[in-house]
């Protein structure tokens, strides 16, 4: 049985770990299940960010502000931020937040404009794996829905 105090001292590897599923989890409920039970769609688009953002919250305000020659002034001060270990994780966790945030979006805005499943996957496989690439096409694909219905009409 685990005390208090081994609990709340998870190794940054543990939590990596414990983020990193937990974001996979959302991203097959977003790419996989169906949309159309608002409580299942709400862990994805909400519940798990919310989450990896306090995660994300404890350990920049706990450990950011710690890192010797760290900042965000240039890139040197930005690699020695990145340098502790702690900093990266909140980084990595950070990517994940958001990444899945978006990709939430995304997905709800997809099926608004009534694109098929089949072509927001890739979409949103691109987001998960490199972020703002997913954004960038999904924004393209948008904008080029928008001109042909007003070419339509």
């Amino acid at each position: 049985m685990l005390t208090t105090g081994e609990a709340l001292s998870l190794s940054p590897d543990q939590l990596f770990g414990w983020a990193s599923r937990a974001a996979m989890l959302g991203w097959i409920i977003l790419i996989f299940l169906p949309r159309r039970w608002p409580a299942l769609l709400f862990i994805p688009r909400y519940l798990i960010p919310f989450g990896l953002s306090l995660l994300y919250a404890g350990l920049a305000l706990s450990h950011l502000f710690a890192v010797e020659g760290g900042g965000f002034g240039s890139l040197d001060q930005v690699a020695a931020l990145f340098s502790k270990k702690e900093v990266l994780l909140a980084g990595w966790v950070h990517y994940l937040a958001f990444d899945l945030f978006i990709g939430g979006w995304i997905a709800v805005e997809a099926d608004r404009l009534g694109l098929a499943r089949l072509i927001q996957a890739p979409i949103l496989v691109a987001t998960f794996m490199l972020g703002p690439l997913g954004l960038a096409l999904f924004l393209a694909m948008r904008t080029g829905y928008f001109v042909k219905e007003r070419a339509e009409a």
